[in-house]
């Protein structure tokens, strides 16, 4: 069973620049509409990079950059610092002036749900959840790509896992 969710968006912009805007370090705190911090944990070229989000409500993930492909994406695993990760892959195609960014999630199984019902968890509120969130990621970065306005807090709507 295929639990992955993805969401794209396209940009008025070259891959090459939408690899600039996505890899720059801490780019969440002026694009994320959920973050209230993005810190720089360790971030060498040609190393590891880590680093932690801080959503709106507090909560903590700490994302570890395992894929690094310059200008086509990254890939990463995010959760709390002791808990289950995520995988998610940031994948950038390009032709001449624009761009598809596209955000896919893997996300990892709660024990919390009894696995008779996560099907049915899964298909009715984590994805339409995960994907909305995706979504308000998505645009928050193509604002920014379009105007280089650091976004708004909840400048999409709010979000019941993260503000």
């Amino acid at each position: 069973m295929n639990y992955s969710i993805e969401s794209e968006i396209k940009l008025e912009q070259s891959q090459e620049k939408t690899w600039e805007l996505i890899s720059t370090p801490e780019i969440l705190e002026s694009v994320h509409p959920f973050c209230k911090e993005n810190k720089v944990l360790f971030w060498k070229e040609n190393h590891k990079k880590k680093d932690l989000l801080v959503y709106l409500n507090g909560l903590e993930y700490y994302r570890e950059f395992t894929r690094w492909d310059a200008p086509n994406g990254f890939k990463l695993n995010i959760g709390k610092k002791e808990g289950k990760k995520s995988t998610v892959i940031w994948e950038i195609k390009g032709s001449g002036a624009q761009s598809q960014l596209k955000i896919k999630v893997l996300p990892y199984r709660s024990n919390k749900i009894p696995k008779i019902f996560y099907f049915w968890v899964h298909y009715f509120y984590i994805r339409p959840k995960l994907k909305e969130y995706l979504n308000s990621v998505l645009k928050g970065f193509k604002w920014y790509s379009n105007n280089r306005i650091k976004v708004k807090k909840n400048q999409f709507g709010t979000h019941p896992w993260f503000t």
